[in-house]
């Protein structure tokens, strides 16, 4: 038998740990993802380097160039975003 640290299953570390037993589980783990996402550095889509942080609700700012835009709550792009940057890009090219 091997000797060590055992591990706990399933257990919820990171930005959730502040929450402690409470919640649950799932709710912790979703809430450590979400933060977790929040908190990365971002792609900025003016001067492509990873240096766009969140600002505030909704804000995120390049500390490169200094370019502000409005995004998601948690993520620059939403996948609502996406799917719209999706639709624009396959119209400019059946018009051209």
């Amino acid at each position: 038998m091997v000797k060590g640290k055992h591990k706990a299953k399933g257990r919820v570390t990171g930005s959730a740990g502040r929450y402690g037993p409470r919640y649950g589980r799932f709710i912790r783990k979703s809430v450590n993802e979400t933060e977790k996402v929040q908190r990365a550095k971002h792609l900025c889509p003016r001067c492509d380097t990873f240096s766009v942080k969140r600002q505030g609700t909704g804000i995120w700012g390049c500390r490169k160039c200094g370019f502000a835009f409005a995004g998601g709550a948690y993520a620059p792009q939403t996948p609502g975003l996406k799917v719209a940057l999706r639709n624009i890009e396959a119209a400019t090219k059946k018009e051209a």
